[in-house]
């Protein structure tokens, strides 16, 4: 026989308030006093390049399923930005990268994310698609699909690279204020 699990966790943060010390509303638990605190995701990517050419994947998942991206994902746990966007890469288009530089911080709070994309290097010119990818591709610049793109954040890493091409110590650059497509 189990024993029941205590009655904050049965009912859980449900009463919405400004705790003390904190300037918005949270969810709160009135049994344990237990604060739900829900924070921004980290999604990283990579520009990753062979040969001039850029590695993009079609994306097999919603949301913008059949759009192109570069290989990008969300942050674990333990992870760190750098280690994420190489596992984003391998698992979505089956490449090794190394990663160079940081290439741009994009803030998009409407949907609570926050886009964090490394310039990288293919280590070879092997790619397959991964279980979210239905397509992946090494394309040169001119044969960019730029009208079928998933994410404004993907545009922005691309143009950035390409500005930034040959320059060793990428300062990273921030979502253009003309583009904040969640306002």
């Amino acid at each position: 026989m189990s024993v029941p699990p205590p009655t904050s966790q049965r009912t859980g943060p449900r009463i919405e308030q400004i705790p003390a010390g904190d300037d918005r509303l949270r969810l709160v638990c009135p049994d344990c006093g237990y604060t739900a605190y829900v924070n921004p995701r980290i999604v990283v990517g990579a520009v990753a390049t062979w040969n001039d050419k850029f590695l993009l994947a079609k994306r097999a998942i919603y949301p913008r399923k059949g759009f192109w991206t570069i290989p990008a994902g969300f942050l674990e746990v333990g992870e760190t930005v750098e280690a994420g966007a190489v596992r984003e890469t391998w698992e979505e288009a089956g490449a090794r990268i190394a990663v160079d530089d940081m290439l741009g911080i994009y803030n998009i709070p409407r949907i609570g994310q926050v886009y964090m994309v490394f310039r990288a290097r293919m280590l070879s010119p092997a790619f397959a698609a991964g279980a979210e990818s239905d397509e992946v591709r090494l394309v040169s610049w001119d044969e960019i699909p730029w009208n079928e793109l998933a994410f404004p954040a993907v545009q922005w890493s691309l143009t950035h690279h390409r500005e930034m091409a040959g320059q060793p110590g990428v300062a990273p650059r921030f979502e253009p204020p003309a583009m904040h497509w969640e306002r």
